[in-house]
């Protein structure tokens, strides 16, 4: 199996970013200067992936909207020859050259599982790689490709991970490993959210994956848990204590998360002082 789909979901409530959220999706939020879907939809096509499936809400067409070229715009700019502004728009337009999407709904919050069971179809019985929309990062080689290129090898799931210091991990999904080779494990139990003291490792679950049929078919028989969700870590771990085999590298590169005010706050600042543009203008007015 080789990966030629990549889904996005997007259809998040984004409740962490009340009220704003309330008219513009968090994944539309800026990273310097361009919003934070971009980076994740650049990262797709540098991992040689053409086709993108966004599982959005029924109010979220705004995402699919920005990628969509604006002809009327463009002839505004055109008549008032802002031809710095028309080669941003242009930078936007050769992104999505050779890239197709499409859409799946989500018509309840149901949980991330549910969004990704939504695409079942359109991935037609492929394995696939996923991107959350709120999980950027920065590397020499996109994330995404090194897990794919794992994946080449095993033809198994593959798990984003990534060390983090052991005060933060009760806020993540930790995997119990063993060590395979240099970056490499096999998974061995997922633990959501454990508590301080109790994580079984330093590994924490990044929101990139490789996904195998297989997977979507935990999904559809899964049931909605306490909450009323299906939760694709509790799935994944089902298949673990079924016996399957779900590999976890930890990737090489920067986590920039985007998933809440403070952690969207300091990946925007970091970004945007090493932006030559910006940032040392930026110094000099953190400087006084």
């Amino acid at each position: 199996m080789s990966i030629k789909k990549a889904i996005i979901p997007v259809a998040g409530l984004g409740t962490r970013f009340l009220p704003l959220s309330k008219v513009v999706p968090k994944e539309l939020w800026p990273l310097v200067d361009k919003p934070v879907i971009q980076y994740i939809v650049e990262e797709v096509k540098l991992s040689g992936i053409k086709e993108i499936i966004f599982v959005t809400g029924t109010e979220k067409n705004i995402v699919l909207d920005y990628f969509k070229k604006s002809q009327k715009l463009e002839e505004i700019l055109k008549k008032r020859k802002k031809d710095r502004l028309l080669a941003e728009l242009q930078n936007l337009e050769d992104l999505c050259q050779g890239l197709s999407f499409s859409c799946v709904f989500q018509k309840k919050p149901w949980g991330d599982g549910h969004a990704l069971l939504q695409a079942q179809k359109v991935v037609n019985n492929e394995a696939v790689a996923v991107s959350w929309a709120d999980d950027v990062v920065e590397s020499e080689e996109p994330c995404l490709l090194q897990l794919i290129k794992i994946f080449e090898a095993c033809q198994k799931p593959v798990i984003a991970l990534y060390g983090v210091s052991q005060e933060k991990l009760p806020f993540y999904g930790v995997v119990e490993v063993e060590k395979i080779a240099n970056r490499l494990f096999k998974i061995k139990r997922i633990v959501e959210k454990p508590k301080l003291g109790e994580a079984p490792s330093d590994l924490a679950i990044v929101g990139k994956y490789v996904l195998t049929p297989e997977v979507f078919d935990y999904l559809a028989e899964a049931k909605l848990s306490e909450k009323g969700e299906i939760i694709l870590a509790e799935v994944l771990d089902k298949m673990l204590q079924d016996g399957k085999v779900i590999y976890g590298y930890e990737f090489k590169g920067k986590w920039l998360e985007c998933g809440n005010k403070l952690a969207w706050l300091k990946s925007h600042l970091y970004l945007s002082l090493k932006d030559p543009r910006f940032g040392p203008a930026l110094e000099q007015i953190l400087k006084s």
